[in-house]
């Protein structure tokens, strides 16, 4: 039966974006850049105004206290601005007799710190602005680089609703395969239920992964 990671929140920086433990005085700015252009949100959660991103923000740290899940605010560095939100998500440590891993350690880690055996990455969304600019390039490569070398997972997931091409296609393109589709599989954020689309990218293929990810954002940023 898997467990749950017990992990100490952290930040990541790159050349474009910090990425920082998700906090509540961070709703009012995520309101305020939700708000840029909301057309590319039509199957994602994103707040909408000041109340309704604080209880976005709470029930994402609700989830965070189970042990479960990491949610960041994503920072563009160019001017400081808080411009949307991502996740660890489902992080899991596989337990049972014999112990896990077998073999060598999992690298180095707080002693106080259990990094999950498997891990996703979701609830993603950017302002308008974010868009399109290398900044999803580059949070791909830092969450996935942690979950990868510095935790050793043996899988990072994916998932989607299944009408969400756009998102689809973007996780895709990142280089995961399509694990299928599960009908029925809860509620969307219209209201409707939904079939969900999952992907998954293994330890063996991230290396692929890590230099179209490095080779990307080296053409969006020059």
């Amino acid at each position: 039966m898997p467990g749950v990671a017990v992990l100490s929140p952290f930040s990541l920086e790159g050349r474009l974006v910090r990425l920082e433990p998700l906090e509540a005085g961070h709703a009012p700015s995520l309101a305020r850049v939700a708000a840029e252009n909301r057309a590319t949100y039509g199957f994602t959660w994103v707040p909408d105004g000041v109340e309704d991103a604080r209880r976005y923000v709470a029930s994402a740290l609700a989830y965070q206290a189970t042990g479960a899940a990491l949610p960041f605010a994503v920072r563009r560095l160019a001017d400081g601005a808080v411009v949307g939100v991502t996740k660890f998500l489902d992080l899991q440590v596989f337990t049972w007799p014999p112990p896990w891993p077998p073999g060598a350690g999992r690298g180095p880690e707080p002693a106080d710190d259990l990094p999950p055996s498997v891990a996703e990455i979701g609830g993603t969304w950017y302002a308008a602005s974010a868009q399109r600019t290398g900044i999803n390039a580059e949070c791909k490569l830092l969450m996935l680089t942690r979950a990868f070398e510095s935790w050793r997972v043996r899988r990072v997931s994916f998932k989607t609703d299944a009408r969400n091409r756009a998102s689809r296609g973007a996780i895709e393109r990142l280089g995961a395969r399509p694990d299928g589709v599960l009908r029925a599989h809860g509620l969307a954020s219209d209201g409707t239920v939904r079939d969900t689309a999952f992907y998954s990218l293994l330890a063996a293929e991230w290396p692929e992964v890590r230099a179209g990810l490095r080779g990307r954002l080296d053409r969006l940023t020059g």
